[in-house]
C-alpha cells in the first residue's frame, strides 16, 4: 500500500477504503481504463464503475477521451486521470516544493536559471529516446511515430497523426494527452519550450509546438513537417536554448 493509499484509508469503512484504492490507483497509473483498474484491483467491473462514477461526481477524477493511437479511427477509448480538484484535495506536496525550489531558483539565477534546469530534466530523455527514433530511419513521419511510441511506453498518452499526405504540405500532428508536470509548467513554460527542443532534434527536424495542457489546451500538440522535411545530422550535443531576451517562448509561436 502506498503512503498516499495508507494515509487515506485510515478510518474509512470497507466501501470507502475500496473507493480510496481506485483513486490512488488512478493517481499513480492515470490515465488508465476501468477494465485495467479491475484487473489491477481484482475488483468486478461494476464495482469498479460504481466508484469511478462516485469520484467523478465528488470532482476528483476525470476522463480524458483517448483516441486509437495506431489509426486515430474508431470510438475514443475513456481514460481516468485525477483533476486538478483531486490533486489538491490529495496534496501533492512535491508540486509545490517543487514549485517553491523553482521560484528559488529564478529569484537567484534569473529566468536563465529555471531554462537550464528544464533542459537538464528533459535530457534524460533524450538520451533515452534517442535509439528508439532512430531506428525508425530517415523518414520523419516514421520518427514521429516511433516518438509517440517512446511517449505512450512513458504514459503520455501520445499520438502521432498524419495531415495532407503525399503533398508539400505534409505534416505529422504529435499529441500528448497527459503531462506529469502540467503544475509547474504552468507556472514555468521553460519545461515546455525545452521539451519542444528535444522533441526538434530528436526527430532532426524544426518542429513547432501549436498548444500545451499547461495554457490551457486539451493535449499538447506539435507541428513535426514532412512535406520538404530532411532529417538534419545528429549533432553531438543538446543545443542551448537561447537567452532569456532573444529566446521566443512556443506558447508565442504562431500555427504554420
Amino acid at each position: 500500500m502506498s503512503e498516499v493509499q495508507s494515509v487515506h484509508s485510515a478510518g474509512l469503512d470497507p466501501d470507502e477504503r475500496t473507493r480510496d484504492r481506485v483513486l490512488t490507483t488512478v493517481l499513480e497509473q492515470g490515465p488508465i481504463s476501468a477494465a485495467q483498474m479491475g484487473t489491477l484491483l481484482g475488483l468486478t467491473p461494476a464495482a469498479v464503475r460504481r466508484h469511478l462514477d462516485t469520484l467523478s461526481r465528488q470532482g476528483v477524477i476525470e476522463v480524458k477521451l483517448i483516441s486509437n493511437a495506431k489509426t486515430g479511427a474508431g470510438r475514443p477509448a475513456r481514460r481516468y486521470v485525477v483533476s486538478k480538484q483531486g490533486q489538491s484535495e490529495i496534496g501533492d506536496d512535491y508540486l509545490e516544493i517543487a514549485s517553491l525550489a523553482l521560484t528559488e531558483i529564478a529569484q537567484v539565477n534569473g529566468e536563465d536559471g529555471v531554462v537550464k534546469f528544464a533542459e537538464r530534466r528533459f535530457a534524460k530523455m533524450e538520451v533515452k529516446y534517442q535509439p528508439l527514433v532512430d531506428a525508425a530511419g530517415t523518414d520523419v513521419a516514421a520518427r514521429s511515430k516511433a516518438l509517440a511510441s517512446a511517449l505512450n511506453a512513458d504514459r503520455f498518452v501520445a499520438t502521432s497523426n498524419s495531415l495532407n499526405p503525399g503533398t508539400t504540405m505534409a505534416a505529422e500532428q504529435l499529441c500528448q494527452g497527459h503531462c506529469p508536470i502540467q503544475e509547474l509548467a504552468t507556472k514555468f513554460p521553460a519545461f515546455c519550450d525545452a521539451e519542444t527542443e528535444v522533441f526538434s532534434r530528436l526527430l532532426g527536424v524544426d518542429v513547432r509546438r501549436l498548444s500545451t495542457l499547461a495554457s490551457g489546451g486539451h493535449v499538447c500538440t506539435t507541428h513535426v513537417p514532412t512535406g520538404r522535411a530532411v532529417v538534419r545530422k545528429r549533432i553531438s550535443a543538446p543545443v542551448s536554448l537561447a537567452s532569456p531576451s532573444k529566446r521566443i517562448s512556443n506558447h508565442q509561436q504562431e500555427r504554420p
